[in-house]
């Protein structure tokens, strides 16, 4: 079940990102905020968030994203406290969606699987996923590799059900175009990590109102997976942008560099942002894009 909203926008989930703050922003400002459980250090805090996140929000609509893999051992805890929390939606990652639905069923919560291929769209539904998170080209971060309104139209021939989509989508045209196309939701990372409410840097924060399409490199080198990458964040910690997949920062000027915490990503709706901004006047830009994109479709 998709929930209903002021903007069909999620704060999409991001690692060292996205806390209390930014989700419960979200939610007052009526979009739907989401968190990765990975951002908390452990269990405790995990709980802490949840509870603090879960009184502030009441019966507005929130999402927390997990990592269901088998090499993240603390799913089992993390799941426990999905299920003393209740979040209305839940978005899996980097795994099958199987770990979480019956948990997450038991409590009328909907699953979204976080894919970026026709592959595994179909594995996760056929997995008992309740819908997809289309992670396309021009995604921050790990991203995919097809045009999101391609993807958009391919999955709507086998899926009726609730579809987010992201990549590259940062403004309320954008918006509108990803509904137009089919989907319930747009996945919107980008625009938020120079939030006020976001636990981004505030270099991470600067570099981004500065940068531009151009500034985005897909690179591998830093996780072995391609994903999408400040190239000023990505040269300063050493890395060439045609860098092989793995390979060492060896050249970074300074070796405590940590390439989980220093290398920062975005995607290619990075024009969008020219400073921080709260939430709620994001959302508001959000709205008033997303509206006049309607009266131009209405001429047509």
């Amino acid at each position: 079940m998709i929930p209903s909203l002021r903007m069909p926008v999620v704060a999409a989930p991001m690692f060292l990102v996205t806390g209390p703050d930014l989700v419960i922003a979200a939610s007052n400002a009526g979009i739907l905020g989401a968190f990765p459980t990975s951002n908390c250090r452990t269990a405790e805090e995990l709980d802490s968030w949840m509870a603090r996140i879960a009184g502030a929000v009441g019966d507005r609509p929130w999402a927390a994203n997990l990592i269901t893999h088998s090499t993240n051992p603390r799913l089992a805890d993390d799941l426990a406290l999905v299920a003393k929390y209740r979040p209305p939606l839940v978005i899996t990652a980097l795994g099958s969606p199987v770990p979480v639905i019956d948990t997450v069923h038991a409590y009328g919560g909907t699953v979204l699987a976080d894919v970026v291929d026709l592959k595994l769209a179909r594995k996760a539904l056929a997995a008992g996923a309740d819908g997809l998170a289309c992670v396309s080209h021009g995604a921050g971060g790990h991203t995919g590799s097809l045009s999101p309104l391609a993807f958009v139209s391919a999955v709507r021939q086998f899926h009726a059900g609730p579809l987010a989509v992201g990549g590259g989508i940062a403004d309320g045209a954008g918006v509108a175009a990803a509904i137009a196309a089919g989907a319930d939701l747009v996945y919107m990372g980008t625009r938020f990590i120079a939030a006020t409410e976001s636990l981004a840097a505030p270099g991470y924060k600067a570099m981004l109102a500065e940068a531009t399409i151009a500034d985005i490199v897909v690179s591998a080198a830093p996780t072995g997976t391609p994903a999408s990458w400040l190239r000023p964040s990505l040269a300063a910690a050493g890395y060439a942008d045609d860098a092989p997949a793995g390979a060492r920062n060896y050249g970074a000027p300074d070796e405590a560099v940590k390439r989980w915490r220093d290398i920062w990503a975005a995607g290619q709706g990075v024009h969008a942002t020219t400073a921080e901004q709260p939430v709620a006047e994001i959302v508001a830009e959000l709205e008033t894009g997303f509206r006049a994109a309607q009266a131009r479709l209405a001429r047509f």
